[in-house]
């Protein structure tokens, strides 16, 4: 299982080839500020699991760090969260400006599907099959219509409104990975389909968890501001409480484990031990 140093050694050596320009500076900035690499991680340990090589799985781990990191730089900006700290770092726009800032998150956008679709060891239909499932887990029906739902006032009501968001911002790029490495390995259509519903609960669980540590601890531990609570956000504490807030993660990460155990022709090791190190962080 490949490490997160030697993850973000690719993540650096793929934009290398890029001119040295301020734009470049903007998009490594933010690209290599730490994080956790739950996605692409979360690719190596399914592929891994059922014995694809790693380097068969690099292109689409660069490009979904790409898409997410892009997602935080607009995140962040003045016209969606606000937010002034990302991963214990001053965020993109206060260090670049704004224009910029958009710029970089476009740049990472755009080159995630340029390295995603120059994969080398994999076949024609793998690839296409993938940049299919990256499109539209960060699209108009995924990561980009949560961003809007999230942002329009009075969209979460209730539970399941807000359910809906978090499975279209958090859940579908959790989801992709999973899916992806179902298709590098040759899994048939309702074992892909397992993997995507395994991925939308640990999304909901991990949204969950988020925003629990969101009230529970600073945003110096956290590493970000708390903008939920300043802005006022509906949230699984706001309308579940904390107890039934963490029940419900825990339930969820719990049932993930389950179905994941009983893949067959898969060694669930990997990705395990990822998930649980996912639920017991602090931050």
């Amino acid at each position: 299982m490949i490490s997160r140093t030697e993850f973000e050694n690719k993540l650096r050596q793929a934009l290398e080839p890029l001119e040295p320009d301020v734009l470049k500076q903007a998009m490594l900035y933010s690209l290599l500020a730490g994080g956790k690499r739950i996605r692409p991680l979360l690719l190596y340990a399914v592929s891994g699991g059922y014995g694809v090589p790693e380097e068969q799985a690099d292109s689409f781990a660069l490009a979904l760090e790409m898409i997410h990191t892009y997602s935080l730089i607009h995140d962040d900006l003045p016209a969606m969260d606000n937010d002034d700290l990302r991963r214990g770092k001053p965020t993109n726009h206060v260090v670049y400006g704004e224009a910029e800032a958009i710029l970089a998150g476009d740049a990472l956008l755009t080159y995630a599907f340029e390295t995603a679709s120059a994969a080398e060891t994999v076949s024609t239909a793998k690839t296409v099959a993938c940049l299919h499932i990256l499109a539209q887990a960060a699209g108009p029906d995924g990561m980009v219509l949560g961003q809007s739902l999230d942002i329009q006032e009075n969209t979460a009501t209730d539970w399941p409104a807000l359910q809906r968001i978090h499975h279209h911002k958090t859940g579908c790029l959790l989801s992709a990975p999973l899916e992806m490495a179902a298709v590098l390995a040759d899994c048939e259509p309702a074992v892909r389909q397992t993997w995507r519903d395994i991925g939308f609960d640990i999304g909901l669980a991990f949204q969950i968890q988020d925003d629990l540590l969101d009230v529970q601890k600073s945003a110096a531990e956290l590493g970000k501001s708390n903008s939920d609570a300043r802005n006022q956000k509906v949230t699984s504490v706001t309308l579940l409480g904390e107890q039934k807030s963490e029940d419900l993660m825990l339930s969820l990460y719990q049932n993930s484990y389950q179905r994941i155990e009983k893949m067959k022709g898969f060694d669930s090791t990997a990705v395990l031990e990822l998930l649980k190190s996912i639920q017991n962080r602090s931050h």
